[in-house]
């Protein structure tokens, strides 16, 4: 796949990363060859047995984003799954796969809350290897 720009999404089932990869597929999809989503060939994701052996819990909806990103756009949509800290993990995961760019949700936490628990949209933004987009979640209530 040399030559191919691979695009990232950190993906952790929550909305704001649910934005991030509808965002990225609106936006990115149709630029790049090759679309990776930084979190097992993504048909695994459907298969209980599979799931239970990872402990995760996939949103369907997050999953139906990007099923139906790979078969309208014609990319590869591969998942990752990565224990740990958030914002290590996701730098490790840009310089192991390589990565060509990262899209990545933010929960909009206030300045105290962000200060206590940290950013880690802003930790991987200051620490990346490679150009990161942050999609702002949108509070629609």
């Amino acid at each position: 796949m040399e030559g191919d720009r691979r695009v990232g999404v950190a993906i952790d089932f929550s909305p704001c990363s649910r934005e991030a990869l509808k965002w990225a597929v609106d936006n990115l999809g149709v630029v790049f060859g090759v679309f990776w989503a930084a979190l097992i060939p993504l048909r695994e994701f459907s298969e209980p047995v599979i799931l239970k052996k990872y402990g995760v819990k996939p949103d369907p909806e997050t999953l139906d984003i990007a099923n139906t990103a790979a078969a309208q756009k014609e990319i590869v949509v591969v998942l990752k799954i990565y224990w740990g800290d958030a914002r290590e993990k996701i730098c490790e995961a840009i310089d192991n796969i390589p990565l060509s760019s990262l899209v990545i949700g933010n929960r909009g936490l206030g300045k105290i809350k962000r200060a206590i628990m940290g950013s880690v949209s802003n930790y991987v933004v200051n620490n990346a290897s490679c150009p990161v987009t942050v999609v702002k979640h949108l509070d629609h209530e």
